[in-house]
């Protein structure tokens, strides 16, 4: 027994090492102090350094390293396959492979709890920018529903549409402005100051749509990912969403606020309006809810540009109600809760009172 603990005596160590350094996250986590120090200090500028080293590629390194990963695995399963039937001594193979299996995924959890679990103890857009939320009257969300209903028939004429009318704004001028929209936001909230890099494309973007997704940040690489296949209206609010991840902030109502408002403020016709487009989706879903009759009113004043928007984005999404698209959302929202944000996935929703407390008193 003493030889057989010698000789995985390096796998023992290592998971020792992975699990400490999870264990004393997870004891520290509410240290906000802490948390800000490791952000601001440590993880925030590794993360930033591997987004510039991987912006030199034109391809997303994330979606190749989770590719990779994957095969990497398979083949790492079929060898062990191949081992078992060929060696005698199958149950120490056996106990080799399996720790060497839950060493490498304590690591990655490890690593994901330093690079991104931080973020979600530390001070958040609200605490940093004292932008504060409050009860929301029913009047108070119908004045801005109106009021974001007004800006896109006002901008919705300023971008390119295809000959149905649908936005068909150029996505390569998209992504490559991307890197120029947050100069307005960062005016006033200089905290938010980050040199930015080129969004980068997913090339499997209709898996994506499958399980119900338009982007993500991936720590390990800092890059913004997107959905490329999903309707263009959206895409710009979706990658300033994910670019706010970048600047580490975690909770997803405070991204679809920071979206909505850095489009609204970057000077770029196609970003204004797909800012306000999306801001018009999450509070006229919080108006219909309240009070059908007043999202009535309000809706019956869109544009024929702003409708077929909606109906063409609405279109699309409807032919990935599914299943698999329910299963890897109730994944993600266990993901949120695990780290403390409680409401899960359900915080996309609580970007209307965000919206109601900044634009509320400019109406």
């Amino acid at each position: 027994m003493r030889a057989f603990f010698q000789r995985h005596a390096v796998l023992h160590i290592w998971l020792l090492c992975a699990l400490l350094t999870a264990a004393a996250f997870h004891l520290s986590k509410g240290n906000r102090m802490l948390m800000n120090a490791l952000a601001e200090h440590v993880t925030g500028p590794v993360k930033e350094t591997l987004g510039a080293l991987c912006a030199a590629v034109p391809f997303s390194v994330a979606e190749v390293s989770l590719f990779a990963a994957a095969g990497i695995l398979l083949l790492y399963l079929g060898a062990l396959v191949g081992d078992l039937i060929r060696c005698p001594r199958r149950g120490s193979l056996l106990y080799t492979r399996f720790l060497g299996l839950v060493c490498v995924g304590a690591t990655v959890y490890s690593l994901f709890c330093l690079l991104w679990g931080v973020n979600y103890y530390t001070d958040g857009f609200q605490e940093r920018s004292g932008l504060r939320v409050k009860e929301v009257s029913i009047e108070e969300l119908q004045a801005t529903t109106v009021y974001f209903a007004q800006k896109l028939n006002e901008t919705s004429a300023s971008v390119k549409r295809d000959e149905a009318g649908v936005f068909d704004a150029d996505r390569n001028a998209i992504y490559d402005d991307a890197v120029q929209i947050y100069r307005g936001v960062e005016q006033e909230y200089p905290f938010l100051a980050l040199r930015d890099h080129r969004p980068k494309r997913v090339s499997f973007s209709r898996l994506m749509s499958r399980t119900n997704f338009t982007g993500f940040f991936f720590p390990f690489t800092g890059e913004a990912n997107l959905n490329d296949d999903s309707p263009a209206c959206l895409l710009p609010a979706t990658i300033a969403h994910e670019m706010a991840h970048q600047r580490g902030i975690a909770s997803e109502d405070e991204c679809n606020f920071l979206a909505v408002l850095t489009c609204a403020t970057s000077g770029n016709a196609v970003y204004e309006y797909s800012g306000y487009l999306m801001g018009f989706v999450h509070l006229s879903n919080a108006l219909y809810r309240s009070d059908p009759a007043r999202w009535e009113t309000v809706h019956a004043e869109l544009n024929a540009q702003v409708r077929a928007d909606l109906a063409d984005n609405n279109a699309y999404w409807a032919r990935f109600e599914s299943e698999t698209a329910e299963l890897s959302q109730s994944v993600y929202d266990g993901v949120l809760k695990s780290y403390g944000e409680e409401s899960g996935i359900q915080s996309y929703g609580e970007v209307v009172d965000l919206l109601v407390a900044y634009y509320g008193p400019q109406i």
